[in-house]
């Protein structure tokens, strides 16, 4: 049987691709390919403890609030406490505060679009 082995992409709408893209490179860092407009991780550079987690969430979740979209983004940072500061400076709404577990630290924040974007500093012990 033919299986699913990873995640290939996240590709959601906007009503200026552009500009929203932008906003991710000028306040995260992430590299956009000008040709397609979009970026590509290759997996060797996740950091260790790093990982892609798939999850349906129930309906009635209020994990993804204040947003009102019905998906939430989660991007792997090397830098959860400058990434937040990044974002603050580039108008995003930083939410909620900082959480720590064994397997690393989150926060969120929401995009120019208002979508909420969780931001994961893995713990590097974590296999």
């Amino acid at each position: 049987m033919a299986k699913v082995v990873g995640i290939g992409g996240i590709f959601f709408k906007t009503e200026d691709p552009q500009a929203l893209a932008a906003w991710y490179r000028d306040w995260l860092g992430v590299p956009i390919d000008e040709t397609y407009g979009g970026s590509s991780f290759m997996p060797g550079a996740m950091p260790a403890g790093g990982y892609t987690v798939w999850a349906p969430f129930q309906a009635s979740t209020s994990y993804f609030d204040p947003s009102t979209r019905t998906f939430m983004m989660n991007l792997v940072v090397d830098d959860l406490d400058g990434a937040l500061a990044q974002v603050s400076e580039g108008g995003g709404q930083v939410v909620g505060d900082v959480e720590e577990y064994d397997y690393g630290r989150f926060g969120w924040f929401m995009d120019p679009d208002g979508n909420k974007v969780e931001l994961w500093e893995p713990r590097a012990t974590n296999t």
